[in-house]
């Protein structure tokens, strides 16, 4: 089945949609007509500079771009979960647990469904190594930024209970067990949400794209449930890391509470 290809002022008729979208935002005076129009137009140039980075990335296949091109998702990840924390830890903690927890997680899996699962050949193909990355990358930011505000968050309001519990006796891990469950849980949420959706109440987008570019539903649904559950799994350790982290160093090594850590966004 040939792929129906899309002019760029068939996308204006979609653009317009957007637009009358921020004129009733306006005029119902929401807030967001600026944000929403921000970042639509932040959408339209980010995916057409990735289409053309990624022709020219999938013509020379060199290991060392596609590498390259990991560590920059890598790193924007990592300040997206950043600018995501309404409260965050002082200097570079914020940005490199996060980071870290997206980098040992998202990496781990990719790599394991590349070489393990899929199989292409090189492993790092860029056709499936870039766009499998990519998802796992943002589904795990997610995440972690949500597992690590609400932990931020959580230790900040019960800082009271906290140090009582500290002043018992207990260690920082006993006293901060029940926020990190919190925290961990809402991390995993959305991913559980979507795999329990996923067929019923929505079709998954990677599913989605590939019957529209002309596969079989059979062979799309098989690459879909694997997409669904390797993202699981990477959200799922990046938020249990990150919130371990991120609960370690709210303490000193007296196990005194340190609020001082923490700044407001």
């Amino acid at each position: 089945m040939e792929v129906i290809d899309l002019a760029w002022w068939k996308l204006g008729l979609a653009a317009l949609l957007v637009l009358a979208l921020g004129v009733s935002g306006y005029i119902a005076r929401l807030g967001i007509t600026r944000s929403l129009l921000i970042a639509a137009i932040r959408t339209v140039i980010q995916l057409a500079l990735i289409g053309l980075v990624l022709e020219a990335l999938f013509a020379s296949s060199a290991f060392y771009w596609i590498a390259l091109l990991a560590v920059v998702m890598l790193l924007i990840a990592g300040r997206e979960v950043v600018a995501r924390q309404g409260r965050r830890l002082q200097g570079w903690w914020a940005f490199g647990i996060g980071t870290g927890a997206m980098l040992v997680s998202s990496f781990t899996v990719t790599v394991l469904a590349l070489t393990v699962v899929i199989g292409p050949d090189p492993w790092y193909a860029p056709q499936y190594a870039i766009p499998l990355l990519g998802m796992m990358l943002g589904n795990t930011m997610t995440g972690v930024s949500l597992a690590l505000d609400r932990l931020n968050e959580s230790v900040w309001r019960q800082r009271g209970v906290i140090e009582n519990r500290l002043m018992l006796g207990q260690t920082w891990q006993q006293a901060l067990e029940d926020i990190r469950r919190d925290a961990m849980r809402s991390g995993m949420m959305p991913s559980i949400n979507a795999m329990a959706a996923a067929g019923i109440v929505s079709l998954p987008g990677m599913m989605t794209g590939q019957i529209l570019a002309g596969s079989p539903p059979a062979v799309a649904v098989k690459y879909q449930i694997l997409v669904m559950l390797i993202i699981t799994a990477a959200t799922g350790f990046g938020a249990v890391m990150a919130v371990s982290w991120g609960g370690r160093r709210l303490f000193d090594d007296r196990e005194r509470l340190r609020l001082d850590r923490l700044v407001k966004s």
